[in-house]
């Protein structure tokens, strides 16, 4: 158990033939003994501010340690903004991809469709030039035939006959 001032204070030594002077052992033992108030004194404002900075260190090593937990929880979220932005443009192309494919099958069936029609115009036409040839040429051979004198003469002799009749009436 250490000692205590009053430890100090209160010791007794026996005494001997040539002892030591009692005045210079007491002012000695005075001397020691505020010496040692001092150490204890300094001792216990050591220990208090031990306590406060441990309390600090404390206080900052909690302080760090939810730093920490808020940078891992930052950072996880960090990671998963990035990777369902990934995920989304993934979709987002994938979408227009499927799109594009649309749009361009959709194009490939309305040529094809554009095609087919534009075949079948150039048929018909081919078909009704060809018998509006048939036609034209019919009708030539048929101005070009000797019948058509046959009805000149006729109808000079039914204009001839139109007159006679109004002349009697």
């Amino acid at each position: 158990m250490p000692l205590t001032p009053l430890d100090i204070h209160n010791k007794e030594f026996s005494r001997r033939l040539r002892g030591y002077d009692e005045d210079e052992v007491n002012e000695f033992l005075d001397q020691v003994i505020k010496d040692y108030e001092g150490v204890i004194r300094e001792n216990k404002e050591l220990s208090n501010q031990l306590l406060s900075v441990q309390e600090k260190l404390d206080h900052f090593a909690t302080i760090e340690e939810t730093l920490s937990k808020t940078i891992i929880i930052a950072q996880e979220a960090a990671d998963d903004v990035k990777n369902n932005a990934k995920k989304e443009a993934q979709l987002i192309v994938k979408e227009a991809e499927k799109n594009a494919d649309r749009i361009v099958n959709e194009a490939l069936g309305k040529s094809r469709k554009i095609a087919l029609e534009v075949e079948e115009l150039k048929k018909q036409a081919s078909i009704y030039r060809a018998r509006f040839r048939t036609l034209v040429e019919a009708q030539l051979e048929l101005l070009t035939q000797d019948g058509w004198e046959v009805l000149e003469s006729r109808e000079q002799e039914v204009q001839d006959r139109e007159r006679e009749m109004k002349e009697i009436y």
